[in-house]
């Protein structure tokens, strides 16, 4: 099968999506995504957690060791059709309203 650069660009996002999709992954029906943000202290965690459950998204939070400057995580899980556009489009909003608070996105995976 050939990539369509339209749905599968050439970036970090697109190359993952068609790998899942290489790998026999139906990309178009909804399912939750994990998208992982971390933090330099556990109260900028906290309120970022907070924000999104005020927001109705279903989140996790707990201590991360893989930064030792960010040791803090937030797992956010929308619900989304896996697709380049929904993705870089949440990551972009994740990142916007976590920067206020010293967060960093880190990445996200297809459950």
């Amino acid at each position: 099968m050939t990539r369509d650069k339209q749905l599968f660009p050439d970036d970090e996002i697109g190359d993952a999506l068609w790998a899942l999709q290489e790998d026999g992954e139906d990309l178009s029906f909804e399912r939750e995504v994990e998208f992982a943000v971390i933090f330099p202290d556990e109260q900028a965690a906290l309120d970022f957690a907070i924000m999104l459950l005020q927001n109705g998204q279903k989140v996790a939070y707990s201590e991360y060791d893989g930064d030792e400057k960010l040791p803090w995580q937030v797992l956010a899980y929308p619900v989304m059709e896996p697709s380049h556009e929904n993705i870089s489009g949440y990551e972009q909003l994740l990142a916007e309203h976590s920067e206020p608070l010293g967060g960093k996105t880190d990445g996200w995976s297809a459950l």
